[in-house]
């Protein structure tokens, strides 16, 4: 019989990575990779959240790029990304339902009342 590891870590913030590709995407311009990482890293440079070295943002970026093309949510036609603003829209608001159940959850732990879990 197979063991669940439970001690494994989970992230429980919004994800600000996929929050910043979003506002961008959901603009009707086409983008290649490389000034699209540019315009992420300077606003998450703006919010102060560019940590973990230039090469790791520029792999996780990649990644929920890619996985952004994957569910249909940007469109990738040779190396030019473009994304589509009602389905961005969506994953929008569901960042932002997340980020209130986060600020919810951090309010109830630094109140000493049980913490709610995530749906």
């Amino acid at each position: 019989m197979a063991m669940s590891n439970t001690t494994g870590f989970t992230r429980r913030t919004p994800d600000i990575m996929t929050e910043e590709l979003c506002a961008i995407l959901s603009q009707k311009v086409s983008y290649e990779f490389k000034p699209l990482y540019d315009l992420v890293y300077a606003n998450l440079h703006t919010r102060n959240a560019a940590s973990g070295g230039d090469e790791m943002l520029r792999l996780r970026a990649y990644e929920k790029l890619q996985n952004l093309v994957h569910d249909g949510m940007v469109t990738k036609i040779a190396k030019k990304y473009r994304g589509k603003p009602a389905a961005l829209l969506v994953v929008s608001a569901r960042l932002e339902e997340w980020r209130i159940a986060a600020a919810k959850r951090t309010a109830a732990l630094a109140a000493g009342e049980p913490v709610p879990t995530f749906a």
